[in-house]
């Protein structure tokens, strides 16, 4: 058992021993320094990265990277990719998924024509198209001029 394995009565305190503290910048890069001849786990025990028990391992290594200089952002989960396809429902409805309508920005009220062509259907946004009218009727101050 090594010196650090001991505890806290030779001056060593981390999560194993009950005190919650995660080594960070330097002092963790200078730990890391001073134990290379550990093992992993046991590298990751005394610089504090343990959890209810486990250890956390991405925590630890995302902790470096950062104290490397290396910022790694959240990865956001990538959900549903949008297929651009949809089918006819069993109560003949045709549904349009979230994610379609967050891109082309409608909220809800929003008003749409419907043109049913020979084997298409397009909507085409009434509100929206009212608005850009709005807006650029204002933006050159010809707003009484609007019906």
């Amino acid at each position: 058992m090594s010196d650090l394995a001991k505890g806290p009565e030779l001056g060593y305190t981390n999560s194993r021993y009950g005190n919650s503290f995660m080594l960070t910048g330097s002092e963790l890069i200078a730990k890391v320094k001073e134990l290379k001849d550990v093992s992993k786990s046991e590298l990751v025990r005394e610089c504090g990265y343990v959890k209810n028990g486990k250890l956390c391992f991405t925590a630890f290594y995302e902790a470096i990277l950062a104290a490397k200089g290396l910022e790694i952002g959240a990865a956001a989960k990538p959900g549903r990719t949008l297929t651009y396809k949809t089918k006819v429902q069993f109560n003949g409805k045709l549904q349009i998924g979230e994610g379609y309508v967050k891109e082309m920005g409608f909220k809800p009220g929003d008003e749409f024509e419907i043109k049913v062509g020979r084997k298409s259907v397009t909507l085409q946004s009434i509100t929206q198209d009212a608005n850009h009218l709005a807006d650029f009727l204002e933006e050159k101050d010809l707003s009484a001029v609007a019906v």
